[in-house]
């Protein structure tokens, strides 16, 4: 048994679910993970950690506060995770001589090794994408335009 017919009016289109730019980005994201989980499992990460892993992986001795910038993520939110990834061996988290406030953040031996480990994962996920690598740089720098764009909305 289906519902009431819904209004076909054009002001109605606009309400349609598979007219939502933020669904379609949703979704998108819940397969994007869904794809990552058995890689990122394989390296005994997270999906946040890996993310975590990669800004780490840019650039050892970090603060929290700088990490959770560059992953626009709440200091707060992120000090869990971390702790995980400290207690996993990959990271060590220390306290700035300077200010016992700051939390400095470097990779261990075992951190950096897993770097090599995890440089497959990006041409695994080219591979599911279905797409050629210069549509997939263009669709990203379209997407980070628009995050870019909503920030400086809010």
């Amino acid at each position: 048994m289906t519902g009431p017919k819904t209004d076909d009016t054009p002001a109605c289109d606009a309400l349609r679910l598979d007219n939502q730019l933020c669904f379609a980005l949703y979704s998108t994201s819940l397969s994007m993970t869904k794809v990552y989980k058995p890689l990122l499992q394989a390296l005994g990460l997270t999906y946040p950690q890996y993310l975590a892993m990669l800004v780490l992986w840019e650039q050892d001795g970090l603060t929290v506060g700088d990490v959770s910038t560059r992953l626009l993520t709440d200091p707060g939110s992120l000090t869990p995770l971390l702790k995980r990834l400290e207690s996993e061996g990959l990271i060590s988290r220390t306290r700035s001589k300077q200010d016992e406030r700051v939390v400095l953040l470097h990779l261990t031996e075992q951190g950096r090794a897993l770097q090599h480990k995890a440089l497959s994962v990006p041409n695994c996920i080219l591979s599911a994408s279905g797409l050629e690598l210069d549509t997939l740089r263009e669709l990203q720098e379209q997407l980070v335009g628009l995050r870019d764009s909503l920030q400086k909305h809010l």
